[in-house]
């Protein structure tokens, strides 16, 4: 079951989610949870789950009680273990790929701070129940939310040291600090571990980029709050948002003359797939005479950065330009139509609440002209008609309007 009750800190309201797996014990975090063979460390986190056995049907294979998990140093899961359990599971493709990247993030980062193979890591408190709820929870509510896309602001560290069986550790620990590695983050030293290790697999793992809020509507606001008191609000602030219909974007070009053309077939897929909401090509005539192209990425800001490094990294350019550009966008709605040859999508556009036009979708009348041996602009024309009775025919839509 899922418990969620309202808490405050500080004057703000939040909300405490608490996961009960049914017939176990609920246990608290336990600060005694690292020893000498453990290869997860323990982490004040300054606030508890409560877990114990999964629905029937959700994993096939019993976890081990949680108390059990944290004290008895040979109950332990390494990364296949874990794998092998989420495959296992009834959870949907998208979640068990979210949960395993995850997963693999973490145990390499583990890897890494105790200089062994990815195979040898044993995860004590990571691969007990609590740590799989919550990465595979967050993977759950992702998909269940439809979230295409994460930000982050840059990581808040605390500062301190924490006391385990493999002696005074650092905070923020040892594999939070190599998961950590190209992502901005800042101090005000409390001293209190603020980012964990199953945290910072989790937010690396997901999150796009690392900087202020860009240009968004704001949609909803949630408030995850912990259980410890420390000198700031113990919150997790998390916005719902959509992107602004107007928005600002940058505009990043190259001009290139010396790059085999067969190469672009490989670069522009990649570069819409790493956020670029358009690329083309613009032929030029180059100094000395010589013609060449100019690339042209159209991108929100938050991904600039990775794209520029793609541009380089895939094409022969020196440089990239940027420039600020705005666009205004009408609204725009995906909506099927029944034909006579099977059903397809069409794209809506809206202004102001009016229907200014509906097309057809291409890959959609393409897949039917070739299961029905047609010619593709009969099957366009027919969904064209389509959409024009069943879309167009409840709106105030002129001829004027279709431009």
């Amino acid at each position: 079951t899922i418990t969620a009750s309202k808490k405050t800190r500080r004057g703000i309201a939040g909300t405490d989610v608490q996961v009960k797996l049914p017939a176990r014990s609920m246990h608290p975090a336990d600060k005694s949870c690292c020893s000498q063979a453990d290869h997860h460390h323990c982490h004040d986190n300054g606030h508890s789950h409560m877990h114990s056995h999964p629905e029937p049907g959700m994993f096939d294979e019993p976890l081990q009680d949680p108390d059990k998990t944290r004290h008895d140093h040979k109950l332990h899961r390494n990364l296949n273990d874990i794998e092998t359990l989420i495959r296992a599971s009834s959870l949907n493709d998208k979640v068990k790929a979210t949960s395993l990247k995850i997963f693999n993030r973490l145990a390499r980062a583990e890897a890494q701070v105790h200089l062994r193979k990815i195979t040898e890591v044993h995860f004590h408190e990571v691969g007990a129940v609590d740590s799989i709820v919550d990465i595979v929870g967050t993977a759950i509510c992702l998909d269940y939310l439809g979230i295409e896309k994460i930000w982050s602001s840059p990581l808040h560290l605390g500062s301190g040291f924490l006391q385990c069986a493999h002696g005074t550790l650092p905070v923020e620990a040892p594999a939070t600090m190599a998961l950590l590695e190209g992502v901005p983050v800042y101090s005000t030293g409390i001293k209190h571990e603020l980012v964990t290790p199953t945290g910072a697999a989790i937010i690396t793992s997901l999150a796009e980029a690392f900087q202020p809020i860009p240009e968004l509507v704001i949609k909803r606001v949630g408030y995850g709050v912990g259980d410890g008191e420390i000198e700031i609000p113990n919150l997790l602030r998390v916005i719902l948002a959509e992107q602004a219909p107007s928005s600002a974007l940058l505009l990043l070009e190259s001009n290139i003359d010396n790059m085999n053309p067969e190469f672009y077939s490989h670069l522009f897929p990649l570069l819409l797939e790493q956020g670029a909401v358009d690329v083309y090509l613009t032929p030029i005539i180059m100094k000395k005479n010589r013609p060449g192209i100019i690339l042209s990425v159209l991108c929100p800001a938050l991904s600039a950065d990775k794209l520029e490094e793609t541009i380089f990294a895939e094409t022969t350019t020196l440089g990239v330009r940027r420039m600020a550009v705005n666009r205004h966008c009408l609204q725009r709605e995906v909506r099927r139509v029944k034909t006579r040859y099977g059903e397809a999508q069409v794209k809506v556009a809206i202004r102001d609440g009016r229907i200014l036009r509906a097309s057809p979708e291409y890959e959609d009348c393409s897949r039917i002209a070739k299961a029905k041996q047609l010619p593709l602009q009969e099957v366009y024309r027919e969904v064209s008609r389509a959409a024009e009775q069943s879309i167009m025919a409840f709106t105030q839509f002129t001829p004027e309007d279709h431009v």
